[in-house]
Formats: structure tokens, sequence, C-alpha cells
């Protein structure tokens, strides 16, 4: 097996912190889990983690952006399984059924984005963080509205806004009452759907 590069090794140990402190921040919380810990649990020194993030705030950036990237993967991969609209927003509804509200994933939000309020810097990144998260929202419901022939009552942009909204207030009451249905949300996209104009709108809507 080839040895790796110096910038393999450096990339690969930064990976394993990261994905590190995505379980234990997850598991645990932000807040109670400290970098020292964080290298103990990757089996790395506390200097292999200060060698690759300043602070714990960058980190925790790190795992948020992770955990953005790989739950919009899981959506992704999920309606391009689908063949027909219907069969999508099944798929879609049975993720959001396990995973709106998951009581790990909804207080780390939450914690961080309170970690931001003071500190400007961090807040601006957060901000730039979602709105990459939304425009690839936004980019997926306008793939969904091109493959379908509708022409969609808002912009794409407005409608990944109001998505996102509703499973961030949704993921927060079901983290506390996980019987609230997730469908609302599977709901809402319906909705956006019926509400659109095109050759397949009045299909979509039940309409004959």
């Amino acid at each position: 097996m080839a040895r790796l590069t110096r910038s393999e090794s450096q990339a690969r140990t930064r990976a394993d912190l990261i994905a590190t402190a995505r379980d234990l921040f997850l598991a645990d919380g932000y807040a109670s889990t400290s970098l020292e810990r964080v290298a103990e649990e990757a089996g790395y020194s506390k200097g292999a983690v200060y060698s690759n993030f300043r602070t714990k705030k960058e980190l925790g950036l790190e795992v948020i952006e992770l955990i953005h990237a790989t739950k919009f993967q899981e959506v992704t991969d999920l309606l391009a399984a689908g063949d027909s609209f219907d069969e999508q927003l099944e798929r879609f509804q049975e993720w959001a059924e396990r995973t709106v509200g998951d009581v790990g994933w909804t207080m780390l939000e939450f914690e961080f984005a309170t970690v931001s309020r003071d500190d400007p810097a961090l807040q601006a990144a957060l901000v730039s963080s979602l709105g990459v998260v939304r425009g690839a929202v936004a980019a997926q419901v306008q793939t969904l509205a091109d493959t379908m022939g509708i022409e969609l009552p808002v912009p794409a942009e407005d409608a990944a806004t109001a998505i996102l909204s509703m499973g961030i207030g949704l993921g927060m009451q079901r983290a506390i009452d996980p019987s609230i249905p997730a469908r609302l949300i599977t709901d809402a996209v319906r909705l956006l759907v019926t509400l659109g104009t095109g050759p397949l709108a009045a299909h979509s809507s039940g309409t004959p």
C-alpha cells in the first residue's frame, strides 16, 4: 500500500477530527464536548486538533457544514431513485419521518446558532453556509419543476426558503413531540407543485 503524502495525511487527520467531533456533538452537545476529548476519541494529540482548527467554533462550523452536505445528499439520492412524483414524495416523507426532529441534530443546530449571536464572524459564516444550502435546495426544486413541466408559483429561491423554514420549525417541534407528523413538509411540497402552472400541474393535484 502506497504511503500517504503529507497533504493526504493532513487531509485524513482533518476528516477524522471532523467526523469524530460530529459524533460527539450530536451525542453530547457542542458545549459539553471539548477539543481535548475530540482529539482523544479520534486518536490524535491535542496539537493535531489545534494545527487544523484554530478554535472550537471553527471545528463546529465544519461539522455543521458536513451534516448539511450529508443530509442534502441523502435527499438528492432518494429523489433520484423515484420514478414518479408521488414515489419521490413518498421516499422524501420516509426520510423526513426518520430525520426531521432528530434530537441530536436539532439541538446542535440551535446550540451553535446561539453561540454565533455574539460572534459576527461566525454569524457571517453561518449565513454563508445557510445560503449554500438554500441554493442547493432551490436548484433541486427547480429541477423537479422542470422535469414535471411546471412553472413554480414563486421563485425557486423563495420556495427553498419556505421549505427550509418549515423544516427547521417542524424539527424543533418534533424534537419535543415526535408524534407530530413529518408529512407536513411533504404536503407543503405537493401544494407548491399543485399551485404551479403547466401541463402536469393539474394532474399533480389529482384533477382529471
